[in-house]
């Protein structure tokens, strides 16, 4: 499956999630996310465009690979998500990558309102997000096949367009808090 993304620094999210919710959105409960974010021991993720995290949400954990970005216009990429079963299962993870020479990167937390829309045959879900150290930021994104790929970054931009959003912001939250910081990956 391929995660196909746009995110979007917003001052104002008021006006987008008004036009969101006119679309017929509904909110999801919103949660508190912590991303722990790993590096390879033999090749940069940073060079490779690629990304290894633990996500936590609460007690629930969840093993996420993106591969590298596939498209231009988008953050187009491969996602393979698994989820973590057991309260200790991230120590657990973090522990067995450590012990194969993966490095913890960095951390990135953020509170998360999710709002899902089903509009022209396809899922998505915009995501209201107050990244810590970042600001707030608008996330859209849907979940696409090989095949389906071309429709998908289609839909995806016209959603955006119709939320009032312009100007993307390509880079991962990971990227530009090192970036903020003067620390690479």
């Amino acid at each position: 499956m391929y995660e196909v993304e746009l995110k979007f620094p917003i001052a104002d999210a008021r006006p987008a999630l008004a036009r969101l919710s006119a679309l017929g959105a509904s909110a999801a409960h919103s949660v508190e996310q912590a991303d722990c974010y790993f590096n390879h021991p033999s090749r940069d993720f940073g060079q490779t465009d690629e990304a290894l995290r633990i996500r936590s949400i609460g007690d629930r954990h969840l093993v996420t690979y993106k591969g590298p970005v596939i498209d231009v216009q988008t953050k187009t990429r491969r996602e393979i998500e698994i989820p973590l079963d057991g309260s200790d299962a991230r120590d657990k993870l973090a522990e067995i990558l450590a012990q194969l020479g993966f490095r913890a990167v960095r951390e990135v937390r953020k509170s998360r309102q999710p709002y899902h829309l089903h509009r022209d045959g396809r899922e998505f879900e915009v995501a209201h997000d107050q990244v810590v150290g970042l600001g707030t930021f608008l996330e859209i994104e849907t979940l696409a096949s090989e095949s389906e790929r071309p429709a998908a970054i289609s839909a995806i931009q016209k959603l955006a367009a119709d939320l009032g959003l312009s100007a993307p912001e390509r880079k991962s939250y990971l990227c530009l808090l090192l970036e903020k910081t003067g620390k690479n990956s």
